[in-house]
């Protein structure tokens, strides 16, 4: 099993033994019927990019150019209007429609608006070792301009270490099993923009570190949380019955350094020893 996993497996354990449950959620089911959660606080984990250890779940399969393709409409092709998102192979943001085709002015929009990337690009240029390299999409001023929903990662907090830029993302709340968790899209894609951004300003990945504020399960999901545990106990007898265990997964960026931010494409992406368990899970999400 990959780092991510054995991280995926102890986060579900904590939630089923300590999680508690929520009252009047905001979320319902397409169905209409409140989609209650099991939730936790302060859920933390920590890769290390520089020594192989990308964080990609194998207990299901992960739509890892998806979350690329998302991560590109919000900060290196910045935009909040749908029509632009599908474009970009972006297309489930309909339901956050606020009305005029946009999400509002939230995620790519307070990204364009503050030319957030040019500067934190800039910035590791210019003054490496400076501490104050942060990425906020939580923008007061933003988020009571329009309706929306408010950013769930919203923060990257950004250090160079030597050859090596670290980042931490701070996540108010997040679906553990669909996107928040060990080894979800979140993850993959700001391991991705780690990477993109360590690329550009000249740096190696190294030190990448999520922190969630508050990570659920969904009511609805607690029989797919169930099949991962049973996955992960199979994967693992069979790892020790081999003796061996396979290579880790690891996104490699095919672009050469000193890119532009603006050049790199997802066909510059590979995943490569990505080998998940099948059949897909499905999950019906809270809205």
């Amino acid at each position: 099993m990959t780092k991510a996993d054995r991280y995926l497996v102890d986060d579900i354990h904590n939630i089923l033994d300590n999680g508690y449950k929520d009252e009047n959620p905001r979320p319902k089911y397409e169905d209409g019927t409140p989609a209650h959660t099991i939730s936790v606080n302060h859920v933390m984990r920590k890769y290390d990019l520089s020594k192989g250890e990308f964080p990609v779940c194998t207990l299901r399969r992960q739509a890892w150019k998806t979350g690329i393709r998302e991560i590109f409409t919000i900060y290196k092709n910045p935009t909040n209007v749908l029509s632009e998102m599908k474009e970009m192979g972006v297309t489930w943001w309909d339901p956050w429609d606020i009305g005029d085709g946009t999400i509002g002015q939230r995620y790519g929009a307070t990204v364009k608006r503050y030319d957030l990337m040019n500067q934190l690009i800039d910035n590791i240029k210019k003054d490496p070792y400076g501490r104050r390299k942060v990425v906020s999409l939580w923008q007061e001023t933003d988020l009571h301009e329009t309706p929306g929903l408010a950013p769930c990662a919203f923060l990257t907090i950004w250090n160079v270490r030597g050859d090596y830029l670290d980042m931490v993302l701070i996540q108010r709340s997040g679906d553990m099993l669909t996107a928040s968790g060990a080894g979800g899209i979140n993850e993959i894609q700001y391991a991705a923009l780690l990477m993109m951004i360590a690329r550009v300003t000249g740096k190696e990945p190294g030190v990448f570190t999520h922190f969630v504020a508050n990570e659920q399960i969904y009511d609805r999901h607690m029989e797919n949380a169930d099949e991962m545990l049973r996955r992960a106990a199979e994967l693992e007898a069979a790892e020790k019955a081999s003796g061996e265990a396979p290579a880790d997964p690891q996104l490699v960026l095919h672009k050469e350094a000193g890119c532009e931010f603006s050049d790199i494409t997802l066909e510059d992406f590979e995943m490569i020893n990505y080998e998940p368990l099948t059949p897909q899970l499905k999950f019906e999400l809270g809205i």
